[in-house]
């Protein structure tokens, strides 16, 4: 067994598990990252991977990676980033250990993550969520929960992992109605619930008590539904709606927009963004300041207090007779 090879064991058996306590989905990650790097060298360098050591892992054959996974495989700028987060933390753990490879590696813990363009944010008007809540067919079982399922995510915004992994223990519909859950960073919250929410749950809490397993959203078995399935069920609902409401044909909704809706409803309803970022388990506001640029309301709102004193607030609406001299033109 090689250098590398004696480091990525390390790393992967002991460092990240019992040192750093990484989660289930970052070790994935990390070790995802690396299966495809060792795959890619072997390709491009003509070494089996098991005989691939850190001399093969200069800054250059890094990059061509990065790039090779940008412009081949059609990753995004963000992906990218994170690969490169997983090839660099596991050379950072393995630097002290390894002196002789130090330029190697200190070369590619130099590389720049990819500058991304952010994205406006994207939700659901009042309408549109409406319509989407009114598409599952009431009068079968996964209609009745896919509704639940669709009330509780937009309200709460959990996020789609936080949805998976909800149980029946979970939800309390008593007094303070809330649901409790652990989110990323291992961060515990809990969100309360309106009253709207809590009657339809009650309703789906007494089918659901009918079926086996813990899990609040579950398939015919009682086993959680799949990332893939909670997005299998809402494409389906969200082309049912798009008939009655025809804005959400122009929109690419995924269950992230469920909760991007579910803050933009707060900031409408003028909870402050530091609440907010409490609200959907954010570390801290920078990431919730999105929101504030998706909001065109607080934006005319700004307009407006620069006017002069001596102007009517809100938007210009020419008088009747100029529009008529301008169409007489």
């Amino acid at each position: 067994m090689n250098t590398l090879a004696t480091s990525l064991q390390t790393y992967f058996t002991t460092f990240a598990h019992d040192q750093r306590d990484l989660s289930a989905h970052t070790i994935a990650s990390y070790r995802d990252t690396w299966r495809l790097l060792l795959k890619h060298l072997a390709s491009t360098l003509g070494i089996p991977a098991d005989s691939l050591d850190f001399d093969a892992i200069t800054a250059a054959n890094v990059s061509g990676f990065l790039d090779q996974l940008e412009h081949e495989r059609g990753n995004a700028a963000r992906t990218r980033n994170a690969r490169l987060t997983a090839i660099r933390s596991v050379l950072g753990r393995a630097l002290p250990d390894c002196p002789e490879h130090a330029a190697t590696i200190t070369q590619v813990l130099a590389i720049p993550p990819k500058r991304t363009v952010r994205p406006v944010i994207e939700f659901l008007t009042a309408t549109e969520v409406d319509a989407l809540l009114a598409a599952p067919d009431p009068t079968t079982w996964t209609g009745r929960r896919d509704h639940a399922l669709l009330t509780l995510t937009v309200q709460t915004g959990l996020r789609i992992s936080e949805i998976r992994s909800l149980t029946r223990a979970d939800i309390h519909l008593g007094t303070g109605p809330h649901v409790a859950c652990t989110g990323k960073g291992r961060r515990q919250r809990i969100t309360p619930l309106t009253r709207a929410t809590v009657d339809i749950m009650k309703a789906y809490l007494a089918e659901r008590a009918t079926r086996p397993g813990t899990a609040l959203f579950c398939g015919p078995q009682g086993w959680p539904l799949s990332r893939d399935a909670l997005e299998h069920r809402l494409a389906k609902h969200l082309a049912t709606a798009t008939t009655t409401c025809p804005n959400l044909a122009g929109k690419h909704v995924t269950m992230h927009t469920l909760r991007h809706t579910a803050a933009m409803n707060l900031l409408t309803a003028g909870v402050d963004v530091s609440v907010i970022a409490l609200w959907l388990g954010h570390a801290d506001t920078h990431s919730t300041d999105a929101y504030l640029h998706a909001d065109m309301a607080i934006k005319q709102a700004a307009i407006d207090r620069t006017r002069p004193p001596d102007i009517k607030p809100g938007t210009y609406k020419p008088e009747p007779d100029i529009l008529a001299w301008l169409t007489a033109l």
